[in-house]
This record gives C-alpha cells, structure tokens and sequence, in this order.
C-alpha cells in the first residue's frame, strides 16, 4: 500500500522560509508527499502553531533555520532529521527592492534544494513499489 511521505517544516517564525518550502514541495512534490510547515518559537513562551504536530508522526523533520534545529522538540516514530539553513529574507534591510531581492534568492535557493531532493524521494519510492 502507498503512502505519501510526510514532511515538517520547521522555522522559529513559520513566517517565510517554512512556508515557502511547504508551498514549494506542495507543488514539485504533487501526491507523493504530505507537507505542513509551522513555526518554534524560542523565547519562554511555547508554540501553538508548533502544538498541532507533536503528536504526529512524519517522515522527515525538515529546519531551515538554526534556532529551529536547536530547539526542535521530539517527534514520534522513525523519522529523519535533516537541516537546511537559509538566510531569513525577512531579516533583510535596504529598500524595497533589496528586500524583495532577498526573498527571490531564498526562495530559489529553497525550490533547488528542493527539486534534487524530491528528485531522490522519488527514486526511492520507485524502487519501493511493487511491480505488476
């Protein structure tokens, strides 16, 4: 029986990197994959939008950003960690076009990484499916 993989995006804020990596996969990942993104927050108060997952199992526990992946909490099951840092585009300072610039290069750089990974995923449930 086929499953589709179940992913976590995981920032400090859920405000750019996450989400643009969950929009991102949603669309070069199509039906073989199951994404959410949501945001840690670091200071003393915990998550809510973090909250809603923690009792879920997925298959990959994906950061892209450092605070996230040092303070990403425990998840059920079997599943791979893997950390992807970028810069937060909404960290960016200039005018408006520098700022615009940012998100475009962090957004690129996501969809790359991105498009070699699923490329991976792919192989791999291929190979895992039976033949008929």
């Amino acid at each position: 029986m086929y499953h589709p993989i179940r992913v976590l995006f995981l920032c400090t804020g859920n405000s750019a990197r996450s989400q643009m990596a969950e929009a991102l996969l949603r669309i070069c990942g199509g039906t073989d994959f199951e994404v959410a993104s949501a945001g840690i927050d670091v200071s003393k108060q915990q998550s809510k939008s973090l909250d809603r997952f923690l009792g879920q199992s997925f298959n990959y526990i994906i950061t892209v950003c450092d605070p996230a992946r040092d303070n990403c909490p425990a998840f059920p099951g079997d599943n791979e960690r893997i950390h992807w840092g970028f810069d937060d585009p909404a960290a960016a300072i200039g005018s408006r076009a520098q700022q615009l610039a940012a998100f475009r290069r962090v957004r690129n750089e996501i969809s790359e990484r991105l498009r070699l990974w699923v490329a991976v995923q792919r192989r791999q449930l291929s190979e895992k499916r039976p033949r008929r």
